[in-house]
């Protein structure tokens, strides 16, 4: 009974995954024609693996060997095919080297006619037999998809080209139409900002070579298209969106330079919500490149002004708010949270129109005026009003203001004050943020604490007798065990937000 059940558990289990996990046990019979892995992730575009064979010519029959090479990979998927047909089935079978390491699969109708890796575990070498059926075509090309890691696969990566004898030799492969990826190899000039380049610096006008700087142009240096350069200190990613709103999310059109592996992944993407982005599996970028030195992560890419055919693409010639951030990423490859707010213009702005040279905040307004008010209230007011109490009572004790010392109504106010600016400074980041903050830490309960103490004491002081009665030597500790916490907690709450809003 239990192992019908177990079986019947593993059943569902195996009709509910989802195939684009992945295939860590090599059996990808599924990617046979596309040889593409079901990862989710646009394939890398420069290949740094190689598959080499021992002949240039063959007969049908005969065994040739094949050795896939490179650095360290996971996986891999070998065929041979017609190479005047790169888009047919796969051609002959082939005979494996390492059991271990690789296994042979039926593509299509040929038994053994593909090979695979069968687990995880790192290669840098490959080697397998590829047998010539009776049939074979004049011209023979092996293709392999390698994968890296998950995020990180070259698909179809064009081998060599083997012929039966007296067939003309080919003058040009699959391979010859690679291009050499394009390398930065200097850092962005901020020479041409505010005449031909429209430019975003956080701090404002700083300098791209400085080790602290994020910078972000637009040159419309085409009547149909955008050269964006992007630069920040990283050793994660650095990206930025266009946005209608100051709100992240609601589909905002992102742009992501990730650091993998010693190179610069440039990728779009749309960010739903308060999630991870959204990775597009398209590529509408073109003239890509990139540099990585001295902690910075540099990237510059070309986008057509207009995208019709790509969702999530915006139109380059509106305007939008434009945020800029950077954060880390993780070991599999994927985007992690920001550390910090991101970079936020003042306005919307149209990066096809005048070039402009701005900057922005990271700090909303409302999050600024509640870090004043908090830093007035709990810095200034409680301080003076306490000063007044404990030092000028016996100065001002005979001068009357209508009809109370002086001290105490000085001292009085002050503490007003001070629950007044409290009140208002609470109200302000819960109307930023539309309710309760769930990833702001401990900073929203401290600041509840202090402002029931600042409501508290007040009430307290209401209730307080007459000078003259008996009972008001007891008050003093009242006073102690709510103005002491109040003020602890207050000045903790203030250097939290000081961090997060006075200076920025």
């Amino acid at each position: 009974m239990e192992s019908s059940r177990m079986a019947f558990l593993g059943c569902v289990l195996a009709f509910l995954s989802d195939p684009s996990t992945g295939y860590p046990n090599g059996k990808v019979k599924e990617a046979c024609n596309s040889m593409m892995p079901l990862h989710g992730h646009v394939p890398q575009k420069f290949p740094k693996h190689t598959a080499e064979v021992n002949v240039t010519q063959f007969k049908p029959g005969e065994h040739v060997k094949v050795t896939l090479s490179g650095p360290t990979f996971e996986g891999f998927f070998l065929q041979a095919r017609d190479a005047e047909n790169l888009e047919g089935a796969a051609i002959g079978s082939f005979v494996l080297a390492d059991k271990k390491r690789s296994q042979l699969l039926t593509c299509g109708h040929v038994k053994n006619s593909a090979v695979s890796h069968t687990s995880k575990s790192k290669k840098t070498q490959v080697v397998a037999y590829w047998i010539a059926p009776q049939n074979s075509p004049k011209r023979i090309q092996f293709l392999v998809t390698v994968v890296e890691k998950y995020s990180i696969f070259w698909v179809k990566i064009p081998g060599p080209v083997i012929s039966q004898p007296n067939t003309p030799i080919l003058t040009t492969t699959m391979a010859a139409n690679v291009t050499l990826p394009t390398s930065l190899t200097q850092v962005f000039n901020a020479s041409e900002c505010g005449t031909n380049k429209f430019c975003v610096r956080n701090p404002w006008s700083c300098d791209p070579k400085a080790e602290d700087c994020f910078f972000l142009s637009f040159r419309h240096d085409h009547p149909d298209s955008v050269m964006v350069e992007m630069s920040g200190p990283s050793e994660g990613y650095i990206a930025f969106a266009l946005s209608d709103d100051q709100w992240m999310g609601g589909g905002d059109d992102a742009y992501l330079c990730i650091s993998e592996d010693h190179h610069i992944d440039i990728k779009t993407a749309s960010l739903v919500g308060r999630t991870y982005p959204e990775l597009d599996s398209e590529d509408s970028l073109e003239e890509k490149s990139w540099r990585m030195a001295d902690g910075l992560i540099q990237c510059s890419f070309r986008r057509k002004i207009n995208l019709p055919a790509f969702q999530g693409r915006v139109n380059l010639d509106a305007s939008y708010y434009i945020f800029l951030a950077d954060g880390d990423v993780n070991e599999g490859g994927a985007v992690q949270k920001h550390d910090r707010q991101p970079l936020i213009t003042d306005g919307k702005q149209n990066i096809t129109g005048p070039p402009k040279d701005i900057g922005g905040s990271r700090s909303p307004f409302l999050i600024k005026i509640h870090g004043a008010l908090m830093f007035v209230a709990w810095m200034t007011t409680v301080s003076i009003g306490a000063i007044i109490a404990r030092f000028f009572k016996p100065v001002w004790s005979h001068s009357l203001l209508f009809g109370e010392e002086i001290w105490f109504q000085v001292h009085r106010g002050l503490m007003m004050m001070t629950v007044l600016l409290t009140s208002t400074s609470f109200v302000l980041p819960f109307l930023y943020r539309g309710g309760w903050s769930k990833e702001a830490g401990v900073h929203p309960y401290l600041g509840c604490t202090v402002m029931a103490l600042a409501v508290f004491q007040p009430l307290m002081a209401g209730f307080r007798p007459p000078p003259q009665a008996p009972s008001d030597n007891n008050v003093p500790w009242n006073g102690l065990a709510s103005s002491r916490p109040s003020g602890f907690m207050g000045y903790l709450s203030n250097d939290r937000i000081c961090s997060l809003a006075c200076w920025h």
